[in-house]
């Protein structure tokens, strides 16, 4: 009953159990009454009571009633696993600080007052005692200590030797309810004792239930009312690797927890039971993992609680079985709808249900949630050039940089291919999505090591922030994935936000699309001619071959627009092709020393059979080799091992000339010029400008590439000269050739013909 033995029996523990939890049931009421009981001393003793003192017993009131919450509320945790004489004492404790704290009051507060405080301090202090005696009235040493330091307080409260009288009524009162509460204490444990102290009849299994068990991949378990195992079955005990004598009058639950008992970490599932248990609830098919011999199964379990004829609780009876392989299996499936198997990261349907509820959490708040998507740039020609193989690898080390990235508010995954995705679900402020965007293409962006490879691939990322972009999952994907297009249309490692306009641009892409797949058969697309000359002579060395595009509704298309169109919908191949062979029909009609220039893109680069599309042209045409100049960027260069560079091999081996376009612009490196023979260098216009303005750096970078060129033998042709102050000043700088309106806009096949002189008709006769 007091608690201070270390060790008590079952009979002990029971009503040490429900001491405590009928001391617990009235807590709240002892609680509130300190509280109450605060506000009071302050309003009576305000204004003759210095604020130092009444604030430092204050602190010490709301401490002591914070300490004996915190162990009520960790009794309460640990009622499962069951309680000890220690928790009693404990609860003691946090009576005893209470009760020293209202002894304060008294000895300390009281006498700050005159008459009328200190009969209403008496009036309070006696509610307080009665509230008091009421809540510990079951634990009589916690009624002990709370009471004891009341008396000696009233004892220092009526200390005045005219006080006497008052001094002995309030003493007395105050041992009253401590032996009223010791009276009600004695009872208490007697009635507990009584119950449960009576025997339980012991229960044998039929022969039936035990020879079903022993046919059957089940085995049958029971425990006694206080949730010990008893009756303990051969197939059970054989189940857990033990002999059944170990097993006998241990907790179900120490036994079920295996080392997780010592810890205190118990799975979801065992807490489960425990609840079940002890509210003795009937309860099926509930699934929770075991250690057993230091290897976890999975279980289920399902049971009943059984009662004698007079009612009486007598435990549990139930079935168990071992659904290891099954919740095994069940796992995989769920792995492989919910995650991605090559990334290990949650997939597309998993993605959608974080998001949808973020979106959930969302509603009534003024920050949202937030969906960024993000592709990679450049990943396709690793695929295409390297294999799949390499593209996978790279995947995974990919999804390796993003999880480092994001953060717990933050879920990332993968859509598919090279899309990825996070879900952010709380937008901190306008900068949150911004800095993760940020940090995401720079981290994607850095070199990987695949192999023997090194590769170099960017990231681009759009991002839509609910309500404003969209208020449903479907919808703010659709922008974040507009947000993204407009990314990789902008030329790619940046990340763009959603904005309302990108709907109507999206539309008019995806009708641009549709044109553009039958602008080929309704030959609504031409070829024009620009002359490329000789910087000191003035004459015409060749054309660069320009595509152009008028639709019969939408009149001239800029190639601006209709280029990447095409190269997003895979149509750049066969419009190349055609470009390719339309030009070099038109060459072969010029004098023999005009070469003309047709521009390739990477992803012609990558298609298998480009080298023999070309060979095709040459040989459809009668064009010589020698004649035909391929310009390409260096953005077909995204790695340091890639097919490209094989192509381009080839491609010389036939004889072709290479031009390396917008030299400067893009992804600069000495290693293109040293990897690979071109015959050109072109200076972007962009130079040309600065330049014929006196800038310093691109007067420098002009002067870097011609004598960079000369070095290694090749020319260098200066793009968009458009006057003549402008052609003098490519010349003073170096460059041989020279292209630009100054010479001739983009002109017709017939316009470009007329350039050269006729050949000479021969009289006969």
């Amino acid at each position: 009953m007091m608690g201070l033995t270390s060790r008590l029996d079952a009979t002990g523990l029971r009503v040490l159990e429900a001491q405590l939890r009928s001391a617990d049931g009235v807590a709240i009421l002892r609680h509130g009454m300190n509280m109450c009981g605060l506000l009071f001393v302050w309003q009576v003793f305000a204004d003759c009571c210095s604020a130092f003192r009444l604030i430092g017993w204050s602190a010490a009131l709301i401490g002591a009633t914070a300490l004996a919450f915190a162990l009520g509320r960790q009794r309460c945790r640990t009622h499962d696993v069951g309680l000890t004489p220690s928790d009693l004492r404990r609860h003691a404790i946090g009576a005893l600080l209470q009760g020293l704290v209202w002894a304060a009051c008294m000895s300390f507060i009281a006498r700050s007052g005159a008459t009328d405080e200190l009969v209403a301090l008496w009036t309070l202090i006696s509610c307080i005692m009665v509230c008091g005696a009421i809540s510990y009235a079951p634990t009589p040493l916690s009624a002990l200590a709370y009471l004891a330091p009341c008396i000696v307080g009233v004892s220092a409260m009526f200390s005045d030797g005219g006080q006497l009288p008052l001094r002995a009524l309030a003493t007395s009162y105050a041992l009253s309810l401590l032996a009223g509460c010791l009276i009600y204490a004695r009872t208490f444990g007697r009635q507990h004792s009584s119950t449960v102290q009576l025997a339980e009849k012991s229960e044998v299994v039929s022969l039936l239930l035990r020879e079903y068990e022993e046919g059957a991949s089940d085995w049958l378990w029971q425990t006694d009312a206080l949730r010990r195992i008893n009756g303990v079955s051969a197939r059970f005990a054989e189940t857990m690797h033990m002999a059944p004598a170990q097993l006998e009058g241990v907790p179900l639950v120490q036994i079920l927890a295996g080392s997780g008992w010592d810890s205190g970490r118990f799975a979801a599932g065992l807490h489960s039971l425990a609840d079940h248990l002890k509210r003795r609830e009937s309860f099926s098919s509930l699934s929770l993992p075991v250690e057993i011999n230091g290897q976890w199964r999975w279980w289920e379990l399902s049971a009943s609680p059984r009662y004698d004829e007079n009612g009486i609780f007598q435990g549990f009876r139930g079935v168990g079985s071992d659904v290891t392989a099954q919740r095994e299996s069940a796992d995989k499936i769920a792995q492989l709808a919910r995650f991605d198997p090559l990334t290990g990261l949650p997939n597309r349907s998993h993605l959608r249900e974080v998001l949808e509820q973020a979106l959930a959490d969302a509603e009534g708040r003024t920050n949202g949630c937030a969906f960024l998507m993000i592709d990679l740039d450049r990943f396709k020609s690793v695929n295409d050039t390297l294999g799949h193989q390499i593209g996978d690898k790279l995947l995974s080390q990919v999804a390796r940089r993003l999880r480092q990235i994001c953060d717990a508010g933050a879920f990332c995954g993968r859509i598919g291919g090279d899309e990825f995705a996070v879900v952010l679900s709380v937008v901190v402020d306008g900068a949150s999505v911004p800095r993760l965007a940020t940090a995401i293409i720079r981290a994607l962006s850095a070199s990987y090591q695949v192999d023997q490879h090194v590769l170099h691939v960017g990231a681009s990322v759009g991002s839509a922030i609910s309500p404003m972009d969209g208020r449903d999952s479907e919808a703010l994907i659709r922008s974040a994935d507009l947000a993204l297009y407009r990314a990789k249309d902008e030329g790619g490692g940046l990340h763009c936000a959603y904005e309302p306009q990108l709907h109507a641009q999206a539309e008019e892409r995806r009708q641009l699309e549709l044109a553009l797949r039958d602008a080929l058969d309704k030959n609504e697309l031409h070829v024009l001619y620009q002359p490329v000359v000789d910087a000191d002579q003035g004459t015409v060395l060749g054309f660069e071959a320009l595509l152009r595009w008028t639709h019969p509704r939408l009149g001239p298309i800029s190639p601006v627009k209709f280029i990447p169109v095409a190269e997003e919908a895979r149509l750049i191949g066969p419009i190349g092709e055609w470009v390719l062979r339309t030009a070099c029909m038109e060459a072969a009609n010029w004098p023999g020393d005009v070469r003309v220039a047709v521009n390739v893109s990477a992803e012609q680069l990558s298609q298998p059979s480009f080298v023999t599309a070309v060979s095709a042209a040459l040989s459809e045409s009668g064009l010589e080799a020698r004649r035909l100049e391929l310009e390409v960027t260096e953005s077909v260069f995204m790695s340091d091992d890639t097919g490209a560079v094989r192509v381009l091999d080839q491609l010389l081996a036939l004889g072709i000339q290479l031009s390396l376009d917008d030299f400067g612009t893009g992804y600069s490196s000495l290693g293109y010029l040293s990897r690979t023979r071109f015959n050109t260098i072109k200076i972007d216009r962009s130079f040309v400008v600065g330049a014929s303005r006196n800038t310093a750096e691109s007067l420098a970078i002009i002067r870097a590439v011609v004598t960079l060129a000369n070095s290694l033998g090749m020319s260098t042709t200066a793009e968009g000269v458009e006057t003549e102050a402008e052609l003098d000043m490519v010349r003073r700088l170096g460059c041989k050739k020279v292209q630009g309106y100054y010479f001739g806009r983009p002109m017709s096949p017939q316009d470009a013909a007329r350039l050269f002189p006729a050949p000479p008709k021969l009289a006969f006769g």
